[in-house]
């Protein structure tokens, strides 16, 4: 039995009338009642009662009537909800990020693309840059938000670049500088994140200090740069934070910009290129299949939305 069969019977079972049934479906009345005899002879059961002038439904034929509904409705459901999974309208999305980028670009771009495809299930997993260059290598993660260089093979794109400010207490002597020199900084103690967290931007820290003339002295390392911003609001020390925390308002604690170049904060968009673009490559040269079921629509439409919200800041600056 065919799917075909179901929707005939239908068809007839609700017209009650083959030659209306068929010209519903666009078929011959001849073909219908054939496809109609040959339904009741595979199920052995008489679904219609019919003279040249009368259709009905025999008792079998309404308890069938039923049931075959049920399922044609299921089967339009599985239909649309397999299109929409392959429009990346509906699936899962496992999201890694830093710190820096729950507190910049994350949660407008999150937005965004909740805003438009709502019925996708977004996973979200705070990780340091090298444990997320790990999981998107082991497909435990889809995409990523850290801080580059990145040494594993992976695509990229640029959504942040901010030079770093310096976090102090409100009352200490700097703070009545309007800009200050890294030299002032030599005998302050420093909060610092760990270098395992992010190698780029703390080996440009340090540095930085070194071109200086001093090694910092580091009486706290911690993360994410919340906590640094309460331990300077606490008078432990001070802290190198990234341009945007500034709009984290926090009593006790004032931020100044450096005269020399700062260390510069950068984010990018990461992915596992297979994940993105095989199934299209594929597809054209015939290749197999294995790695065509490898594709993402969802993450495809993600870094479209990712794409569109770049572009929005740019046309912005």
């Amino acid at each position: 039995m065919e799917l075909r069969h179901l929707r005939y019977f239908v068809a007839v079972a609700q017209a009650l009338h083959f030659g209306r049934a068929a010209e519903q479906l666009g078929i011959t009345q001849p073909v219908l009642s054939d496809q109609i005899r040959r339904l009741e002879t595979l199920l052995g059961v008489q679904l219609l009662y019919r003279t040249k002038r009368v259709v009905q439904l025999t008792e079998p034929g309404r308890i069938f009537l039923t049931d075959a509904l049920r399922v044609l409705s299921q089967t339009e459901t599985a239909i649309t909800t397999v299109q929409r999974a392959a429009q990346g309208k509906l699936g899962k999305l496992a999201i890694g990020y830093t710190g820096p980028a729950l507190y910049t670009v994350l949660p407008e771009i999150l937005r965004l693309f909740r805003d438009r495809y709502p019925e996708v299930e977004l996973s979200l997993h705070e990780y340091c840059t090298p444990e997320q260059e790990a999981a998107l290598l082991a497909d435990e993660l889809q995409v990523g938000f850290l801080h580059p260089p990145i040494d594993a093979p992976l695509q990229q794109h640029e959504v942040l670049c901010e030079p770093m400010v310096v976090a102090l207490p409100e009352n200490h002597p700097l703070a009545n500088q309007a800009i200050l020199s890294i030299k002032d900084l030599a005998q302050e103690p420093f909060i610092l994140f760990p270098q395992a967290v992010g190698p780029n931007l703390y080996g440009q820290i340090m540095t930085l200090c070194t071109q200086a003339g001093f090694s910092p002295k580091v009486v706290q390392e911690v993360t994410p740069q919340p906590t640094m911003i309460g331990l300077v609001a606490a008078r432990i020390g001070i802290a190198f934070v990234s341009m945007s925390m500034q709009s984290i308002t926090r009593p006790g604690v004032v931020y100044r910009s450096l005269q020399e170049a700062s260390p510069i904060l950068k984010l990018v968009v990461a992915w596992k290129e297979s994940l993105r673009e095989t199934s299209r490559t594929t597809s054209a040269n015939g290749g197999d299949r294995s790695a065509q079921d490898r594709s993402s629509p969802v993450l495809d439409n993600f870094l479209q939305v990712v794409d569109e919200w770049s572009q929005q800041v740019e046309a912005l600056q």
